[in-house]
């Protein structure tokens, strides 16, 4: 039987993409799936699909950037089910602009998710994960959050403040039975290019010619089969985990050549 068999799984934008897919495939594991996201039909057809595979799934719309309304909902699952054994934050937004094209609204709505969606949804469980003592919690952040290139700017500060704000939780929990896992995926194919043209055309040369896209589902099993063993960091696909390990001996190289093959102001 599976080790996630009966356990609870919290996974914020859980609607589309990577979100909805790590969601079904959590599903198939026999796991109970807490789904929280704005669209409650989106919401509706994903708790279907793992239904109709014979897992459990719950549906909590939220706008996950309104702090009250997280922390209402929090309370609703708390109510429910306890803390989860699982916190996934997905949620996630921003298109990739160069500053001049960034207006001031969009750069804070670009900060509020993914960072503080991510900071009022681990504020609101923390305590009842910590007071349990165990639990999991896993961020889905971006390569931008390493790697900076051209024509991303408010994307890039949104995933640098993420990234700060997953190191500090994994220092406050040292020492604890807490476990804490930073996810970065490549190129997936999902709705997310669709609601954001003209992104693809910014991705780095260097990127679009050494990385393969991923499919949902695929990014999905990596994703909770990396959960499942305790992985520190999960960095899909290969190539992608190579390109780290060359940044981390060749920091000044890796950066050169993504701005150098990045996108470019009027072009």
């Amino acid at each position: 039987m599976s080790d996630l068999y009966n356990k609870t799984v919290l996974i914020t934008g859980a609607s589309y993409g990577i979100g909805a897919a790590t969601a079904r495939a959590f599903g198939r594991r026999r796991a109970h799936v807490i789904l929280l996201a704005r669209t409650q039909p989106a919401l509706e057809q994903v708790a279907r699909d793992i239904r109709v595979s014979g897992g459990v799934a719950s549906v909590y719309p939220v706008d996950l950037t309104d702090e009250r309304a997280v922390a209402d909902v929090a309370g609703q699952v708390l109510a429910a089910t306890g803390p989860p054994d699982i916190l996934l934050s997905n949620a996630g937004a921003g298109r990739w602009l160069f500053i001049n094209e960034t207006t001031p609204e969009e750069a804070v709505a670009m900060m509020a998710m993914p960072y503080f969606a991510a900071f009022y949804i681990t504020r609101a469980f923390l305590p009842a994960m910590r007071a349990r003592g165990s639990g999991h919690l896993a961020y889905v952040n971006s390569p931008a959050s390493l790697v900076v290139w051209p024509g991303a700017a408010a994307y890039t500060a949104a995933r640098w403040a993420l990234r700060g704000f997953v190191e500090s939780v994994r220092a406050e929990l040292h020492g604890t039975r807490l476990r804490v896992t930073t996810i970065i995926p490549g190129l997936v194919a999902t709705t997310y290019f669709e609601h954001n043209p003209g992104v693809l055309e910014r991705v780095p040369g260097l990127a679009r010619r050494l990385l393969p896209v991923l499919t949902a589902d695929q990014a999905a099993i990596t994703i909770v089969r990396g959960i499942e063993r305790g992985k520190r960091e999960i960095v899909l696909p290969g190539m992608l985990r190579l390109l780290y390990a060359l940044h981390a001996i060749a920091p000044g190289a890796v950066q050169y050549l993504t701005i150098l093959t990045g996108a470019r102001q009027g072009g």
